[in-house]
């Protein structure tokens, strides 16, 4: 299991098709248009993009707990969608480790990531994320294959959607050497994150097979921090993730994740290693 993934249902962070997602979506719709706003004047008043107001309108989307509070404010202080998100954190359809750090990803002001397994959910492409699903034991149906692409492809637009978000991936360097799906799927993906390494708010480094010892050993590691800068973390497991907020672990996972990046090569050196190891493919 990776990113939140529960059983066959879930998906990378985003949470299944619920009923009390549709309900709490439709509730946002039904009073969107009482006050007569388009969907497009809304995303305005609320300050989310268009396709996000639509993904949680239809149920596709958990709301951040900043857009509950805009929404409300734009649409007359009801009390209504409060009220209805505190059902949505109840739905046992996404693991409660998960869906907490579903809302606050969202919200993010850093995230970062240190991958040692698989590439991480934001830096994939469609045919590495498919290969994955394909290959999840117990074996995916078409139709649980196609949800889980069309959620993770969605979360990506974190990367799109929030400028301002400081990201920092750090990704050993086996991870491309593994070549997952084949030579072409690797050569897309390397080109990809080549891409994303281009974005100002987004920083990733390589870690290198050379450094024997390093301060991810212990494995992968999730750090956020809130626009109340307040810093969160997630690890998982086989079959169990686990929210930490708790100031001394986070304190730790920190301080590794420091180490880990004056371990790794740098930006400029790591993109040059990417596409060295591109050019072999």
């Amino acid at each position: 299991m990776a990113e939140g993934t529960v059983g066959t249902n879930g998906s990378d962070g985003e949470p299944e098709p619920s009923d009390s997602l549709r309900t709490f979506g439709a509730v946002v719709q039904a009073l969107r248009e009482h006050a007569g706003l388009s969907r497009e004047e809304f995303s305005g008043l609320v300050r989310f993009s268009k396709h996000t107001v639509a993904s949680i309108e239809l149920g596709r989307r958990m709301p951040d707990p900043v857009f509950v509070e805009r929404a409300e404010e734009a649409l007359g202080n009801t009390g209504a969608l409060r009220k209805a998100v505190r059902h949505i954190a109840r739905q046992p359809g996404l693991a409660s480790w998960f869906r907490r750090w579903a809302r606050l990803e969202a919200g993010a002001i850093t995230l970062y990531t240190y991958e040692c397994r698989l590439i991480p959910g934001l830096l994939q492409t469609e045919a590495y994320a498919r290969t994955l699903f394909e290959h999840r034991l117990p074996p995916l149906s078409d139709e649980d294959i196609d949800a889980q692409l069309a959620a993770r492809l969605e979360r990506q637009r974190l990367l799109t959607e929030r400028p301002h978000t400081a990201f920092s991936f750090i990704l050993d360097e086996h991870l491309f050497l593994r070549r997952t799906g084949g030579e072409d799927v690797t050569r897309e993906l390397i080109d990809h994150i080549l891409q994303v390494a281009t974005k100002r708010n987004a920083e990733i480094q390589v870690l290198p097979l050379s450094r024997g010892v390093h301060a991810g050993l212990n494995g992968p590691i999730q750090l956020l921090e809130t626009s109340e800068n307040r810093w969160f973390g997630y690890s998982e497991g086989q079959e169990s993730g686990q929210f930490v907020p708790d100031p001394k672990t986070i304190s730790v996972l920190q301080m590794r994740y420091a180490k880990l990046r004056s371990q790794a090569l740098t930006p400029e050196d790591s993109r040059g290693l990417l596409q060295r190891m591109r050019g072999a493919l």
